[in-house]
This record gives structure tokens, C-alpha cells and sequence, in this order.
């Protein structure tokens, strides 16, 4: 899984630009029938989370989608103001869903949603998103035109879709901003294996260690690397070159 999620981010982690590494990673799935991409970094507003607040706070980085799919056509308003089931997902803080996680497509509600986002050629969209300091938040929104995409397609995609927005966390660092990150290499090999889709059980086998102290390893790595669960450590170590 970290091998093909990696293949999939790698033009976006040599990218000079953001631009360039948003676009490079929707390239790098034309063959999955990509139609729609939607990259943001932005601060979450201090104030509720509306649909308006959120839209508010701006920061497009790219948008890859029809010229018909823009702010103040009826389809695009729709989705982003009157029926935006995604403002759960952000105030829980998840790194990674399926738009259908929140909108399920055999729910009567969704049926208006669903036609809307047909406009825009999405029949199903995957979120990634990365969480930095002081409000930092990097998304990613990516459609394709079938609903049916595969579990582990959707998996190395989200995965791949986080190595991508901790690349975009990068570029609104400031210089120097960033801070050495020092892992033991107990705490590296750990998430080397998360990576890997191994449980904490096949970890402490694999390295002969305790499940109680692969999690401490492993919880140790993720607060030194800043992040919120064990998939955005992934994506960060991965993104720092650092797997």
C-alpha cells in the first residue's frame, strides 16, 4: 500500500510550486477516472464553523473542474452552502474520508447533493487533509466520475492524498519555520511498519518488541512529528523523504 501511494505522490513531492504538485498529482490518476480537484491552504476561522466561514476562509490553491463549476452557479451553492454534510468531518478533525462516509448516496436527502455534484463529473470525492500549527489547514478534494471506487484504490489514494497536503503544509511554512524533527529508530522503524498496513500485534512480532511498547513507539513518533493520528505521521515522514 505505501509503495503504490507513494507512486502516486511522487510527482507531487518534487514539485517546485503547489500549484504544480496539485496538478501533478491529479495527472498521476487519470488512469482511475479523476474529474475534479480541489487543493486549500487556509487557517480555520476562530469564529463557528459554518458553511460560509469555511468557504470564507479561502485559500484555493487549485481547482481542476468544468468552467460551469464555480462559486454563484446554483450547483456549486448548493453543495458548498445549503447541503454541506463535510463540515462534520472538519469538526471532528479527520485526516481522511469518502464524501459517501457523510452522504450516503441511497439516503433520499442526498439525491439534490449527488445531482449537483454530477455537474462537476463527481460521482464519489475522497478528502485528505492535514492539520498544522496555529490553525494551518491543508485539503485536498479529489472526484471521480464512477461511484464504485474500490476500497484499497480509495485507501492508497487518501494515503498518497496526505503525503500530497503535508506537501502543501510545506510551502506555507515560513522560512526556517520548520522545526528538526529527531526520531529514535525504534519510533521510525514503528511507523515504517503502519505504513505498511501492519497492526500493532504484527509490529511486535516483526520486531520483537511488546504491543504495548510498539504503541508507545509509535505514539511517541506521532507527537514528535506534530501529528493528529498515525496516518498523517505517515504522510508527514513520507513527505519529509524521511520512510
Amino acid at each position: 500500500m505505501l509503495k503504490r501511494a507513494l507512486g502516486i505522490a511522487e510527482a507531487a513531492l518534487s514539485a517546485p510550486t503547489p500549484q504544480a504538485a496539485s496538478e501533478g498529482f491529479f495527472a498521476a490518476l487519470d488512469d482511475l477516472g479523476v474529474s475534479y480537484l480541489q487543493t486549500r491552504i487556509y487557517r480555520r476561522p476562530v469564529t463557528p464553523l459554518t458553511s460560509a466561514t469555511h468557504f470564507a476562509a479561502g485559500g484555493i490553491v487549485s481547482r481542476i473542474a468544468p468552467d460551469t463549476w464555480r462559486a454563484g452557479t446554483p450547483a456549486f451553492d448548493y453543495v458548498c452552502f445549503e447541503n454541506n454534510p463535510l463540515l462534520e468531518a472538519i469538526r471532528g478533525g479527520l485526516t481522511r474520508y469518502r464524501f459517501t462516509d457523510f452522504a450516503p448516496r441511497g439516503q433520499a436527502h442526498y439525491g439534490t447533493y449527488w445531482e449537483a455534484m454530477s455537474e462537476a463529473g463527481i460521482a464519489d470525492a475522497v478528502c485528505a487533509t492535514s492539520y498544522g500549527r496555529h490553525r494551518t489547514i491543508a485539503s485536498l478534494h479529489l472526484g471521480f466520475r464512477e461511484p464504485d471506487l474500490a476500497p484499497d484504490d480509495a485507501l492508497a489514494i487518501q494515503l498518497a492524498g496526505l503525503m500530497l497536503t503535508e506537501r502543501l503544509m510545506t510551502f506555507a511554512a515560513p522560512p526556517g519555520g520548520a522545526e528538526e524533527v529527531r526520531l529514535t529508530d525504534r519510533e521510525r522503524d514503528a511507523l515504517a511498519w503502519v505504513a505498511e498496513g501492519k497492526s500493532d500485534w504484527e509490529i511486535s512480532v516483526i520486531l520483537g518488541l511488546s504491543e504495548t511498547t510498539v504503541r508507545f513507539h509509535v505514539d511517541n513518533g506521532r507527537k514528535k512529528l506534530g501529528a493528529v493520528n498515525r496516518a498523517q505521521a505517515v504522510a508527514r515522514l513520507a513527505a519529509a523523504r524521511m520512510l
